[in-house]
């Protein structure tokens, strides 16, 4: 486990409120009726009024954390808790307040990681203190402080240790270590580098029942509309590079970096994902309350374009692997966040609950959907 003994103090408040049902006017407001999904899934609100609402992880009792982050300034990190289990979280906790773009969180142990830009902090014991937080533990400080793709998705592998990625601090450049990577971290916060050639990966996963790190990765801009792709990449041993930012996709050469490494000697991508999606958030699918296609399968939120002349992604995606465990198929799921050209809400991660369902959050609504399966449907099978 990993451990720290430098406290950071910062100002943080425990804010809790009791939500009740979500009325027929906040749906409206939700627009819930414009999310279209494969026959026999539905969506409702599992949590509302989260500003910035990003990446999500949950304790064993079911406790759902909440970080926050984007372009946005953001400085707090929630838990809600559905008391009920009427599938509606009731109560929201405010865990701390003040953090830098605190995007990441990871539940390990009994305790809370949060990623900041430039540290990894810890809320011990949290899912006993959710009235009272503790004061956050310094895990490490030693990330880098830039901002652009600074903000990070974390999570603890099969391993027992905690991944966290540096992103390029640039549209196209070549920094060197510890940017454009994923880290590991030891028991003391040190970190050695897993994977190089990674210009911006916002969520990974393990493939269940092998050792293999699945991470999304947002391609370079300024090559025009429909290149590169974004991009869904495979760690299988350590220190493999990923191209960035020498190579895009399967084959494209930067313009400006391409002469430095052939695509050749890189590892490509497992599969090559829409241009521009903004693919962040994905996890794969371990339940079996979904149909049996969807079992095992790898669902992605894409965040969406943000200067593309035609926008693109605004949805949940899933990537269907073989009987080898390589992709074969890559289909929308959730779609109808973008309306006419115009987008009114940004999926930004994605997350299992013990019951099977689906939550994905929104940083735009500020809002945790709940996608469910009707079973009794007999659709989708």
């Amino acid at each position: 486990m990993i451990r720290a003994v430098f406290v950071y103090r910062t100002f943080f408040v425990a804010l809790v409120f009791v939500a009740g049902t979500v009325s027929a006017a906040d749906d409206e407001k939700l627009r819930l009726d414009e999310i279209e999904l494969p026959a026999g899934f539905n969506v409702d609100v599992f949590a509302s009024g989260i500003d910035l609402a990003r990446s999500l992880a949950q304790s064993p009792s079911g406790t759902v954390f909440v970080g926050t982050g984007g372009l946005r300034q953001s400085d707090s990190v929630y838990a809600v808790v559905d008391g009920d289990g009427d599938g509606r979280a009731d109560r929201r906790y405010e865990l701390a307040s003040g953090l830098n773009r605190p995007n990441g969180v990871a539940f390990h142990d009994g305790d809370l990681y949060v990623a900041e830009i430039n540290r990894i902090v810890r809320l011990d014991d949290i899912d006993n203190r959710l009235d009272s937080p503790p004061k956050p533990v310094v895990v490490t400080a030693d990330l880098p402080d830039r901002r652009h793709h600074g903000w990070k998705f974390i999570r603890f592998g099969p391993d027992g240790r905690l991944y966290v990625p540096v992103g390029a601090p640039c549209n196209i450049c070549d920094e060197g270590d510890p940017f454009a990577t994923i880290l590991r971290l030891d028991d003391r916060g040190a970190y050695e580098v897993v994977a190089r050639g990674v210009r911006n990966t916002v969520g990974f996963d393990w493939r269940p029942g092998t050792n293999e790190l699945w991470f999304t990765d947002n391609g370079r801009d300024h090559l025009g509309d429909d290149a590169p792709p974004d991009e869904l990449n495979v760690l299988t041993e350590d220190g493999q590079h990923f191209g960035y930012p020498y190579c895009h996709g399967q084959d494209i050469a930067d313009p400006e970096f391409g002469d430095e490494r052939p695509c050749a000697d890189l590892v490509p991508p497992a599969l090559d994902l829409d241009p521009h999606v903004g693919a962040i958030g994905m996890r794969f699918y371990r339940g079996d309350a979904f149909p049996e296609r969807y079992r095992g399968q790898i669902f992605i939120a894409e965040h969406g374009s943000w200067n593309r002349s035609e926008p693109i992604g605004y949805r949940i995606v899933v990537v269907h692997l073989d009987g080898d465990g390589r992709p074969s198929e890559y289909e929308k799921f959730a779609t109808g966040w973008l309306q006419g050209g115009q987008a009114w809400g940004r999926p930004a991660d994605v997350m299992e609950r013990a019951d099977g369902s689906l939550l994905v959050s929104d940083d735009m609504r500020g809002v945790i959907y709940r996608i469910v399966y009707d079973a009794t449907s007999g659709a989708g099978e």
